[in-house]
């Protein structure tokens, strides 16, 4: 065993942002206010959108867009089984359906093919998941999205900044949401954001992330600018980020470009060192003029080829001194699926073959190289002691 132990992830918080938050806490204004407003503005110049609405998390973030496009009860939306929880339990809050949908062969993202054959006269939305930060096919879910007259909500947690063919996500579908959580590629410790081109779902979501109040400077009625009087226009939801975590965000998103850079190397790294290990699989090339945000490297064994499977590999992994993950227990296994919509183990082979191979590695701005090596050196170690014996004839 291992004396030392390097964690899954860690947070990259330094002096200026422990300086912004200070700021806020002496400010006397710690709710929702022109902090917020400003790491809104900051974040649509960053993507290139002409909306940024800041709330208290990428699940909020969902929630929202489903209801500017009026989701309702008995409507169904296409889901990648191969995500979090999240993305599917908020198509529940308003009694619709969450129809899963398989992987790609070989791969981690939703199947535009397969989320087709699933459509239904319900079908509403798609939600595709960016997973680790690797881009969807964005053509062939738009092109879908177009033909069968859906909604598409990007669900962005693992993607900042993520592009595709040119286009930043967050700049493609109608709705996009991205997740500012502690483990994501910049972070407010809780906190979201949802980023659209439309004047009209941005007015909406606006409203409703503040208990349905139709001011759009509803936050504003304790200060010396605002007024006591307001109006209730829908029953809305209390969603909104507060200035202390937006300051985070601010501080963390002038470093999100630096911190991508960072990931992008250890990523090179990963792939260098482990190349000639023939019993994993390293994660896929995104397409030509696309950029892959490395929130997460994820590789996958080659069961065949080892003793031992994917869980036994991580746990002697955790013996070396290496925390890891995995992306993810696909939704069609978890009890609630089950119980709900009556989903089991068939039906989903790529999102399974996935899940039973994958491990996702340490990647973040703080890792260091010498870390780098003492997890490669680790997983050489392990694949040594487990190869599978070749037969020989006698």
């Amino acid at each position: 065993m291992s004396k030392s132990y390097i964690p899954f992830h860690l947070p990259s918080i330094g002096e200026e942002e422990i300086a912004a938050v200070e700021k806020v806490l002496r400010s006397g204004w710690l709710t929702t206010g022109p902090v917020a407003q400003e790491f809104e503005k900051e974040f649509a110049k960053f993507i290139g959108c002409k909306h940024a609405l800041a709330v208290n998390s990428g699940t909020s973030a969902l929630q929202l867009a489903l209801e500017a496009v009026g989701l309702k009860p008995d409507d169904e939306v296409l889901v990648p089984t191969n995500t979090f929880t999240a993305t599917g339990e908020v198509v529940t809050y308003f009694g619709a359906t969450p129809v899963l949908c398989d992987s790609l062969p070989g791969g981690f993202n939703i199947d535009a093919a397969d989320a087709e054959k699933k459509i239904t006269s319900k079908t509403k939305a798609i939600i595709p998941v960016h997973i680790g930060g690797e881009p969807c096919d964005m053509a062939a879910i738009g092109a879908l999205a177009a033909r069968r007259h859906l909604h598409v909500i990007e669900d962005a947690a693992h993607a900042l900044p993520t592009s595709f063919e040119g286009r930043r996500v967050g700049t493609i579908s109608e709705f996009t949401a991205f997740s500012f959580y502690a483990t994501k590629t910049i972070t407010t410790a809780e906190g979201g954001m949802l980023t659209t081109n439309d004047d009209a779902y941005a007015k909406r979501v606006a409203m409703m992330r503040l208990h349905g109040i139709g001011n759009d400077d509803a936050w504003k009625r304790y200060s010396r600018a605002g007024s006591w009087e307001y109006q209730v226009v829908e029953a809305g939801y209390k969603f909104n980020l507060p200035d202390i975590l937006a300051a985070l965000g601010l501080a963390q998103l002038r470093k999100c470009e630096t911190f991508f850079q960072q990931r992008r190397f250890i990523s090179e790294l990963y792939r260098s060192k482990l190349a000639e290990v023939e019993e994993l699989e390293l994660p896929p090339a995104v397409s030509v003029n696309s950029e892959h945000a490395w929130h997460l490297f994820i590789v996958r064994l080659k069961p065949d080829s080892l003793d031992i499977d994917r869980n036994a590999f991580i746990e002697q992994l955790k013996e070396a001194g290496v925390g890891t993950s995995v992306h993810f227990i696909p939704l069609h296994r978890h009890p609630f699926y089950q119980r709900r919509y009556g989903y089991g183990p068939s039906g989903f082979p790529h999102a399974e073959d996935t899940f039973s191979r994958s491990i996702s590695l340490p990647i973040y701005p703080d890792l260091k190289e010498s870390q780098v090596d003492h997890i490669v050196q680790a997983i050489h170690q392990i694949v040594c002691r487990n190869r599978k014996k070749s037969s020989v004839a006698l």
